[in-house]
């Protein structure tokens, strides 16, 4: 986090409302709209209706949004990070099966990618049916509506490869500017019927809940005003605890005056208008034939930028995945110097084509509401889970009020669940796409964990007269000057069995120097630090990368800086060993060995770790090779296949013949 965003101060608030708070803050573009959809089929659109949701809005901003992520959640701060992964890394220790609501919650936060961005642009863009002169041309679900929308994905999309950093800076203003706009807006109409106030009654919610025909389902809709508040803790890391607190109390105002305005607007209408075409949030724009399209243009701006967040927002996770092993190594690039802005190809398209399918499928912003919310709601359950433990076993709450808190937002995250539930039919097109993700997460974290079970480690100074030996040995051709293994054993005297095959059998790799390279991946966000153990010195030497989970593991520069300290420090002679090149001082070579595995057919699997495994390695034929995903030099590089032996097939006879007779041997006895 830059030195600005740790204390409140007016770059770093502005910084804020263009990062944290798109996707919130554009919410009043389709919320009261949606209310005003489900609340007509099953009653009356009436006083009681109108101040009972605006009451449920107003309670859902106040405990979701402003205590739980406000007060609570932004307390999780994993050295200035936030998002489920950096949450998760703080309480992992407590529990074995914490993995599973990290990686439910990481699952449907990104599949929330794919709907936030279509349905905030169309909402914006079907605004134009509000402009006399347009009205006949922009029919919400029209042909023309829809190339609009998917020509602005596009180039959003298309732009992400070159980072944000010039458009960056425009965010903080152009979001001031809605929040001031859809303030004012709602405060006009609340000019004309102040007593709507009233609605900030908790009784009316109820009353709503409870009496409304189908009302307990309109819970459905009023989730939609909540479902940026993960933003609020996964972007912790760009804008900084108390610039987001203080900024939210100015965007809530905006919100409630917002939402208060449409509800008067609406309680201003005959007794029998029919709100089902209507978008209360352009009714209230004043002179439409002057502000109208401003005010489109405006949302439309404040769309594509809380679109922008999510996807940046996406990246973030995806890059904390692969760090901590949930997901497969991937292309990670780097757009500009600006730390923290990634840019991951493969995500990127494949979230570009999941907002087209879904702008084509569902066309108007009314349909997308009606299947928007089921991934948050369950995103928004496993934070809740997470946090429990935080609150407990890290900030050594009393057990009395982590079990109060812990049932307050069950309770009402539960019930956002059932109501959303019913909206499964309506997004079964792309619930493939979640169970997927949650799919590849979970695999590759269960494989993972498969694997390491069976490493098999050696003693490391136990081998250095044989590696010695074999480095002495002149009749076995070098095989490099300086060979390089990465090690996964934690204990600096240990090295894997297999890596020691792989340099004594088949073919031996004789070498000068013997390098065994790890890399410990800290629940800290940007350490980068390492140590050097020289086990036998000039001949043998451990190499220790302490890299943060938000750091790139590019093995070769590192290793280079590792190299060129030592040589600084005078610890190290990397002079060729051949006489012809070392009279004139050239350096020695440098070669890495990656041990790639394959799963043996010498195996006998349970059904379940069979799937997992056979899931493992055809998912990794997908992914980044190893040599590519450490930042190795590929002229350098020497990849050797290992087979994976997990649970060798032992337990079958076979029975040895005479091959002149036919009739069996008999066995030798002991």
């Amino acid at each position: 986090m830059t030195p600005h965003l740790k204390k409140v101060s007016a770059a770093g608030l502005l910084i804020t409302l263009g990062i944290i708070f798109g996707d919130i803050g554009t919410s009043p573009l389709y919320v009261f709209q949606s209310l005003l959809i489900e609340g007509g089929k099953g009653g009356k659109i009436n006083e009681a209706f109108v101040l009972g949701c605006i009451s449920c809005i107003f309670w859902t901003l106040t405990l979701q949004t402003t205590f739980k992520y406000i007060f609570i959640t932004l307390q999780a701060d994993n050295h200035g990070e936030g998002g489920i992964f950096s949450l998760y890394a703080l309480v992992r220790r407590y529990g074995k099966w914490l993995a599973i609501p990290a990686i439910i919650g990481a699952g449907t936060l990104l599949a929330d990618g794919i709907i936030t961005p279509p349905i905030s642009v169309t909402s914006a863009i079907e605004g134009l049916s509000n402009v006399p002169a347009l009205s006949a041309s922009f029919i919400p679900g029209s042909g023309l509506i829809i190339c609009i929308v998917i020509g602005i994905m596009l180039l959003l999309f298309f732009f992400q490869q070159f980072g944000t950093k010039v458009v960056g800076s425009s965010f903080g203003p152009v979001m001031l500017m809605w929040f001031l706009m859809i303030g004012t807006l709602g405060a006009l109409q609340l000019m004309h019927m102040p007593s709507i106030i009233k609605a900030f009654n908790p009784y009316y919610g109820v009353v709503l809940l409870t009496e409304h025909p189908g009302g307990f389902w309109l819970l459905g809709a009023v989730f939609l005003c909540t479902t940026g508040a993960e933003a609020l803790y996964s972007d912790l890391g760009h804008c900084g605890r108390k610039n987001i607190q203080v900024s939210w109390i100015f965007v809530k105002i905006t919100l409630l005056l917002n939402y208060l305005g449409q509800g008067a607007w609406v309680l201003a209408q005959p007794s029998n208008t029919d709100f089902n075409n209507i978008n209360p949030f352009y009714q209230i724009v004043p002179y439409p034939h002057l502000f109208m399209i401003p005010s489109v243009a405006l949302a439309t701006l404040a769309t594509s930028i809380a679109s922008q967040a999510l996807i940046s927002g996406s990246f973030t996770l995806i890059s904390e995945a692969v760090s901590m092993n949930f997901w497969p190594r991937i292309t990670i690039k780097y757009p500009s110097n600006i730390r923290g802005q990634i840019y991951i190809p493969s995500i990127n398209w494949l979230l570009c084509f999941g907002c087209v399918a879904v702008t084509l499928y569902f066309q108007t912003s009314e349909h997308m509401t009606a299947a928007y919310g089921f991934s948050i709601t369950i995103a928004m359950l496993m934070t809740t889970i997470l946090m429990s433990y935080f609150m407990r076993y890290v900030k050594h709450w009393p057990l009395w009020l982590v079990t109060i808190i812990l049932c307050v937002f069950l309770t009402v995250e539960f019930s956002f669940f059932i109501t959303n539930a019913v909206k499964l039919l309506k997004r079964i097109f792309f619930v493939v796409f979640e169970i997927g993700l949650i799919y590849t997460m979970y695999i590759w974290f269960r494989a993972r964990k498969i694997n390491n079970r069976f490493l098999h480690f050696v003693d490391l100074r136990e081998q250095i007269p044989l590696l010695n030996a074999l480095s002495a040995d002149e009749s076995i051709s070098k095989y490099a000057g300086q060979l390089i293994y990465l090690t996964k054993a934690n204990n600096s005297k240990q090295i894997e069995e297999k890596i020691l095959y792989s340099i004594m059998s088949r073919s031996p790799k004789r070498a000068d120097t013997y390098w065994f390279v790890h890399i410990d991946t800290t629940d800290e966000p940007y350490t980068l630090e390492y140590s050097v153990d020289q086990v036998e010195p000039g001949k043998i030497i451990r190499v220790d990368f302490r890299l943060g989970f938000r750091v790139q593991p590019r093995v070769n520069v590192l290793f280079r800086k590792v190299v060129e300290d030592m040589l600084h420090r005078k610890e190290l002679d990397i002079t060729s060993k051949y006489e012809s090149l070392k009279k004139f001082k050239i350096v020695s070579d440098f070669r890495f060995v990656i041990l790639e595995k394959f799963l043996s057919y010498n195996n006998v699997f349970s059904i379940a770790e069979g799937f997992i495994l056979n899931s493992y390695f055809s998912i990794k034929k997908l992914a980044q090779s190893e040599a590519k995903a450490f930042g190795l030099d590929t002229s350098e590089t020497y990849v050797e296949k290992i087979p994976l032996v997990v649970k060798p097939v032992t337990n079958f006879k076979i029975k040895r013949i005479d091959p002149h007779s036919g009739e069996a041997i008999p066995e030798l006895a002991g």
